[in-house]
């Protein structure tokens, strides 16, 4: 008999093992080799996402802006301060896990009166502890505190990829001022070339050996490049703006190293096998995470359904003096246990239990579309390095045949053989080839920082 009576018991307990699903990593479809990457009979095992960020932005100057960025940087600053908070709720989440107990000392004293004439005074002190636990048989607070832990590894996961960000933001930023900044030189050192030629233009047409039509194409020369150079100044002193916020400093000038066409860079980039990038890449690592605090917490939800099983006991003394309160008559405990299950909620468990799922589908979606996403950054990152590439050879030549034709029109308008609109139009031809061929070394080191963000590197140590 008396085993009859346990069985329901037993079976409440085995029950209590199989609350929710487990959890089970998704599948998501992974290319055999990255599309725009160098044709090759096998790709290489290593990537460039493997590599510390000192071994790829070899200027030591943007190291230093780099270790300063990661040093005091808001943004970064702001993800640490989520990780505390997380640690924090894992601590208050565990909590439920354990029983609590407390204490308190009491007393009193009360003036009763015995008949009309004579009173006495009745005097009590009492010491209690009181301690409740609620069994956790479903788990409920055991995948709470999943919940909780999957979400400081999200949190983690994040500040990870704040500084994959931040140290691709630097090292672009940086590269753009280099840019600009050989920019900037070419305007003057163009201005000072024309100037040159105004003034020279100038003195021919006072002594009447050329036009007046000369000198004004002449200024046209002298006041384009000129008018470049405020705009150029303008751009510089933004992007420094910039880059001090992410250093986490006001905005202030910022210290030159290599300049942008000395700047380390090769020829090709392995990209290693794209089975690793799930594994390489923090934000793809978050988001699982989710998926992982998602599936806890649905079955933490679920076992709401079932039974609450909560023990409290009590104890203490009391006495009607406190010279007595812990002698042997004075003490005085209780034990009991409950047992509660939720009958009628209209609907509000199983439909906690819906918008848990519902969120999961989403965050299953999320990661799916996360992972989709981070290969095709990776593929326009390879063709872009690819193509950057042929674009800057493109516009070398392109650079030098205008310079030879500006050289060659000049010759010849010095010889009376062409007028001044000829090398006017070849200078401009020029000025336009150097400052795209400046562009076209500023989007190979970008297409490089875009590469390497998008394999997973940049937040190594």
């Amino acid at each position: 008999m008396k085993h009859r009576v346990l069985l329901p018991f037993v079976i409440l307990l085995t029950a209590g093992c199989a609350v929710g699903p487990r959890y089970q990593n998704p599948v998501v479809s992974v290319p055999d080799a990255y599309r725009g990457a160098a044709a090759a009979a096998t790709p290489a095992t290593e990537s460039l996402g493997d590599q510390e960020w000192s071994k790829v932005f070899q200027d030591g100057t943007l190291q230093d802006l780099i270790r300063q960025a990661l040093e005091k940087n808001y943004d970064l600053r702001i993800a640490a301060a989520r990780i505390l908070q997380a640690e924090a709720q894992v601590g208050i989440t565990r909590a439920d896990e354990y029983p609590t107990i407390d204490g308190g000392f009491r007393a009193s004293s009360q003036r009763l009166a015995a008949s009309r004439f004579t009173a006495f005074q009745l005097n009590e002190v009492g010491m209690d502890v009181a301690a409740a636990w609620e069994v956790d048989f479903w788990k409920k607070y055991r995948n709470a505190t999943d919940a909780a832990r999957a979400n400081l590894l999200a949190s983690q996961y994040a500040r990870q990829a704040v500084i994959r960000t931040l140290v691709s933001e630097v090292a672009q930023a940086y590269f753009e001022l280099r840019e600009l900044d050989s920019e900037l030189e070419i305007s003057r050192r163009t201005l000072a070339t024309r100037q040159d030629s105004l003034d020279l233009i100038r003195l021919l047409a006072d002594r009447g050996l050329t036009s007046l039509l000369d000198v004004r194409q002449a200024e046209q020369l002298v006041y384009t490049a000129s008018g470049t150079i405020p705009d150029l100044e303008r751009q510089i002193e933004q992007k420094e703006n910039e880059i001090s916020i992410l250093l986490g400093s006001l905005p202030a000038g910022v210290p030159r190293g290599l300049p942008l066409t000395e700047q380390p860079l090769s020829a090709e980039i392995p990209a290693g096998l794209p089975s690793t990038l799930l594994q390489r890449r923090p934000d793809l690592h978050q988001a699982e995470q989710r998926l992982i605090a998602l599936n806890a917490e649905i079955n933490s939800v679920r076992a709401r359904a079932f039974p609450t099983i909560t023990l409290t006991a009590t104890g203490g003394f009391q006495s009607l003096s406190l010279l007595d309160l812990f002698s042997g008559p004075a003490g005085l405990w209780n034990f009991a246990g409950s047992l509660a299950q939720p009958i009628f909620q209209k609907g509000k468990l199983r439909a906690g239990v819906r918008l848990v799922e519902a969120e999961q589908q989403e965050a299953l979606l999320a990661y799916e579309k996360a992972v989709q996403q981070a290969f095709r950054e990776v593929s326009d990152a390879l063709i872009a390095f690819r193509k950057t590439q042929e674009f800057r050879s493109q516009q070398e030549r392109l650079a030098e045949a205008a310079r030879d034709a500006a050289r060659l029109s000049d010759i010849r308008y010095q010889g009376g053989v062409t007028n001044y609109l000829e090398v006017l139009t070849n200078e401009t031809n020029v000025f336009t080839a150097e400052r795209g061929l400046a562009q076209a070394h500023l989007g190979e080191r970008l297409a490089l920082v875009q590469l390497y963000k998008a394999l997973g590197g940049g937040w190594q140590p």
